[in-house]
């Protein structure tokens, strides 16, 4: 009797047990896969015709001598040779590390900064942000051209401003001397303000009992800052660093509005050197080789720093 009943109970266990699904086949997956390629196809075309396709014609170009009218001649590596032996080549180049050491010195550390101090303002926070914001919204072009007025050595605000405690007036964008760093504030003034909102976020997301634990041991606020909150915005710091090379090796607007490349050249960048071949001497040829030297520095560039900063997204 006990078999019969241990019996019956295996059986109804057995028909108990759901039975596992077979799985499907793989055509799901596939048609799965097959939608995605087809609503990711457009932003490739238009990615491809628009980005990849332009630098592949530009390559071309640099081996070519061409009016981009009639048929293109080949000439080899003429366009590079002729490039390198321009004089003005060091002088835009040494002109573009300038500026890019200048915007390093003077526009990196000011966003985070006004950052740091803006996180600790309770009233008024949301009118504090709009107003740092606001320069990112006038077009480069007005705001180049308010900062012209400001830099103005008769009239202008700065020599104005200057002139009540006896200092100037000065040759702002007149003098070789400081042409170039009244690029950079401007240009750190006109851009900060994407920064200062991203250091902002990055902030708030800091733990507060990471601040609560510092100052239990007894740190400042400046020790607070050093060991707490620059560790944690680390990968953003080094982000917004790569970001702010690449723009400042590709400064164009600045000098190009200011002062043209002037005075004797102290302000003639790369991209600006680029624009005279192809707009002003007609050498489209050595315009594109030296884009695509450009090109190639930039993603050594940063090829060089993301390697080299790699251990701070990791922690």
């Amino acid at each position: 009797m006990s078999v019969l009943t241990e019996e019956r109970r295996a059986v109804v266990s057995k028909q108990a047990t759901p039975t596992p699904r077979k799985r499907k086949s793989g055509t799901g997956g596939a048609r799965r896969q097959l939608t995605a390629w087809l609503f990711l196809l457009p932003t490739l075309v238009v990615f491809g015709l628009f980005a990849w396709w332009p630098i592949v014609r530009s390559l071309l170009i640099s081996f070519q001598q061409t009016n981009l009218v009639d048929p293109a001649v080949w000439v080899g590596l003429d366009n590079f040779r002729a490039l390198f032996d321009d004089p003005l080549l060091g002088t835009a180049v040494g002109n573009t590390l300038f500026f890019v050491g200048l915007g390093l010195l003077i526009g990196f550390p000011a966003p985070l900064i006004l950052a740091a101090v803006m996180s600790t303002v309770r009233r008024g926070a949301g009118v504090y942000r709009f107003l740092v914001y606001l320069p990112v919204v006038i077009p480069p072009v007005v705001a180049i051209l308010l900062w012209k007025w400001f830099y103005d050595p008769g009239a202008g605000l700065f020599n104005n401003a200057l002139g009540k405690i006896g200092l100037g007036p000065y040759s702002w964008l007149e003098s070789s001397d400081s042409a170039m760093l009244s690029l950079v504030l401007e240009a750190t003034w006109a851009g900060m303000g994407g920064a200062v909102l991203i250091y902002l976020a990055a902030m708030v997301s800091v733990p507060g009992e990471l601040y609560e634990a510092a100052e239990v041991d007894g740190a400042g606020i400046w020790r607070r800052i050093w060991h707490v909150m620059l560790p944690q915005l680390r990968p953003v710091i080094g982000l917004l660093l790569l970001v702010q090379l690449i723009n400042t090796v590709q400064v164009f607007t600045e000098p190009y509005v200011f002062t043209g490349g002037g005075p004797e050249n102290a302000t003639l960048t790369v991209l600006l050197l680029i624009f005279r071949y192809a707009f002003q001497d007609g050498a489209y040829g050595q315009a594109a080789a030296l884009s695509f030297l450009m090109v190639l520095a930039l993603a050594a560039l940063s090829a060089v720093y993301l390697r080299a900063t790699r251990s701070w997204s990791k922690s």
